[in-house]
């Protein structure tokens, strides 16, 4: 790691610091967060998939960033974050629609903000679940903020043409 790209955020060993436990985060969260999504089944559909792939997916993807680096890495990083993001989003609303659903089922006469706020604190599904994706996603485009591989790319771009 390059001390022109550290030195601007204080102690060069610091970032390295944080970046390193945004990383151990991030792998316990997805590990966490796929082993329940498989012990509660959440496989019955094809949306109930997208976090379990995306989960499987960003192992693979952290995998290769971890054995060849670069930019190319990081950059799928956060894409794949930012697909946990709207994966989240788009959990909300399932959820949010599967708890209404429960919810008219056990009493019909729930409407309106009644319906809502008992529908947010439903148990099945939670409504709020889903906000983990976003947490996960949010975390991964932390650790790759500012990263030095994507410095790196850019001061060699710039000696191949002379700068």
């Amino acid at each position: 790691m390059a001390y022109e790209t550290i030195k601007e955020f204080g102690r060069p060993g610091a970032i390295l610091t944080v970046r390193s436990m945004l990383l151990a985060i991030l792998l316990i969260g997805l590990t966490g967060t796929g082993a329940e999504l498989l012990l509660l089944n959440h496989v019955e559909s094809l949306w109930q998939w997208v976090p379990v792939l995306l989960i499987l997916l960003s192992f693979v993807v952290l995998g290769w960033h971890g054995v060849k680096g670069g930019p190319v890495g990081i950059r799928a990083i956060q894409c794949t974050m930012i697909a946990f993001i709207a994966a989240g989003f788009t959990g909300f609303y399932f959820h949010y629609q599967g708890s209404v659903e429960f919810k008219l089922e056990s009493n019909p006469s729930l409407s309106g903000w009644t319906l809502f706020w008992e529908a947010v604190r439903s148990k099945a599904p939670p409504a709020l679940a889903p906000g983990v994706m976003i947490e996960l996603g949010l975390i991964g485009l932390a650790y790759t903020y500012r990263h030095p591989a994507l410095f790196a790319s850019a001061r060699t771009e710039s000696k191949d043409k002379g700068e």
